[in-house]
């Protein structure tokens, strides 16, 4: 079944439906069935997957399907834990002879195993844009020509689309944002599941951004400190508009806006390094001396950042104590967690629409 197919029904309704089926295998008390339906579905699921293992659109349609059917398992099992938002009604469809909670389990793992396949998916499309987007791309033109000395003659990347890594610009960084949280909305993907992807998203926006930034010189100036806020601050703007602020997506973003920052604020007096502690409390020691290290003027008249200036930060960051590595894992996936999500759709009033082809489904 494609997504596209099944958009014409309600959302997750292969989730639905199969548990439907489950409940006739329990209500005729066979066993064999219930044994046979679920296994055969669960393997179905994974063959899908692998075969479409670098379809974003594909893994969250079965991601949302999947995480219903553990939903459903669990609203209609009959344990009064799960059973404090039904109806009437939906209490009477109880599963009647089986208690289910072993293959809740396998399809909570099962869960796991196709967000953490959504993740790599996403971030392989997600990363080419990065550095261009957040680091390159002149989405403030008034700073075009704000570069500082020695690299005022590099080609900018002001192509909005052009394929290659050297042309994403902001805005189709957001493009690309804004097609998975549409996609994950249309498939019925649990809020809170959307919103951990995009925390991972966002931590690997993160990370790569602020990686870049403290293995390159030609782009730790004043200018990209400017651009980077601009950058950030729209990202978060994004969060905002679509109401996925909750999330904790935008929190991800606190070192490069730090670094950001951190460009532009004053690097002279001892007050100076009092307030760059102060300010830089979600980056390192080490990253905070790199970028102090790699600034470069935007002109003559404005200084190097001077090694007792950097002495003084230095001294003032011993206690921290911090990590001693520079560079962030851009690797590293967060847990998922799947909250318990009952539906208020009730099981009798589901239509299956003609067009996906399964007539031979039959209502009791």
């Amino acid at each position: 079944m494609s997504p596209a197919a099944a958009s014409s029904g309600v959302p997750c309704l292969p989730g639905y439906v199969l548990f439907m089926c489950l409940r006739h295998a329990d209500y005729v008390n066979d066993d064999q069935k219930v044994e046979s339906l679920l296994t055969s579905s669960i393997n179905a699921i994974k063959k899908v997957l692998k075969r479409n293992s670098e379809d974003f659109q594909m893994t969250s349609f079965w991601l949302a399907n999947t995480s219903r059917l553990l939903h459903c398992l669990k609203q209609y099992s009959g344990e009064e834990a799960f059973m404090t938002q039904n109806s009437a009604q939906q209490n009477q469809h109880s599963l009647k002879n089986f208690d289910l909670a072993e293959y809740r389990q396998v399809l909570s793992d099962l869960s796991i195993q196709i967000y953490q396949q959504l993740v790599r998916v996403a971030q392989s499309q997600l990363q080419p844009m990065i550095v261009s987007a957040m680091l390159e791309s002149e989405s403030i033109p008034s700073l075009a020509g704000v570069k500082p000395m020695g690299y005022r003659n590099r080609s900018s990347s002001m192509d909005t689309d052009a394929d290659g890594p050297g042309g994403y610009t902001l805005q189709a960084l957001i493009r690309q944002l804004t097609l998975f949280h549409d996609t994950m909305t249309e498939h019925g993907l649990d809020p809170e599941v959307e919103g951990q992807l995009l925390r991972q998203l966002f931590h690997c926006i993160n990370a790569v951004t602020l990686n870049n930034l403290l293995l390159r010189k030609d782009v730790c100036s004043w200018s990209t400190g400017m651009q980077l806020r601009y950058n950030t601050s729209q990202l978060e703007e994004w969060l905002r508009a679509n109401s996925l602020y909750q999330s904790k997506a935008a929190a991800m973003l606190d070192p490069i806006i730090q670094a950001a920052q951190l460009l532009q604020v004053k690097k002279k007096t001892s007050q100076d390094a009092e307030a760059i502690c102060s300010l830089c409390s979600s980056l390192t020691t080490q990253q905070i001396v790199k970028i102090l290290n790699l600034y470069t003027p935007l002109n003559e008249f404005e200084e190097r950042v001077t090694v007792s200036f950097i002495r003084d930060i230095q001294t003032r960051l011993q206690e921290r104590n911090d990590p001693p590595q520079l560079l962030v894992d851009t690797k590293s996936v967060f847990p998922v967690l799947f909250p318990y999500t009952p539906s208020a759709l009730s099981l009798e009033s589901l239509h299956i629409p003609a067009s996906l082809g399964i007539d031979f489904l039959v209502r009791v």
